[in-house]
């Protein structure tokens, strides 16, 4: 379900909820959707902004980094499981893999600042993630 902000032809503001963007298109077409002010069936979606989940407590800086931290170390571990490494050669490997050159795979591996804005702009898609230490010693 996805509440909308509504507003009428005559500037009322109100709310409805809808299944999907799609639901409240057919009920509109179909006339379904009134004003509760003032009865005009002529209503379109109104400015939005979405709506957040905030917990009632800010989780403390120290569990959300260690949070964090585990979060990223799972994902290091689940790259280095199932993917390449490359090294420095992940530009070039990259390209090898976008333009057909060589097998689709999972890679990972460094590339400079240079190289990164290079692959965008030939609209290779790639990620960025920092990279955790394995260990904190």
């Amino acid at each position: 379900m996805i509440l909308f902000t509504l507003r009428c032809a005559n500037d009322h503001e109100f709310e409805g909820w809808f299944r999907d963007s799609d639901g409240f298109d057919a009920q509109r077409a179909a006339g379904e959707i009134a004003c509760p002010h003032c009865g005009d069936s002529s209503v379109e979606k109104g400015v939005m902004a979405p709506r957040l989940a905030r917990s009632r407590e800010a989780m403390p800086p120290a569990v959300a980094l260690a949070q964090m931290r585990k979060a990223l170390t799972e994902m290091r571990r689940q790259i280095e499981n199932h993917c390449d490494y490359v090294g420095p050669r992940f530009a070039e490997e990259a390209r090898r893999i976008h333009y057909g050159e060589t097998d689709p795979r999972g890679i990972y591996g460094e590339a400079t600042d240079n190289e990164s804005r290079e692959l965008s702009d030939e609209g290779i898609k790639f990620g960025q993630i920092p990279w955790v230490p394995a260990t904190d010693s």
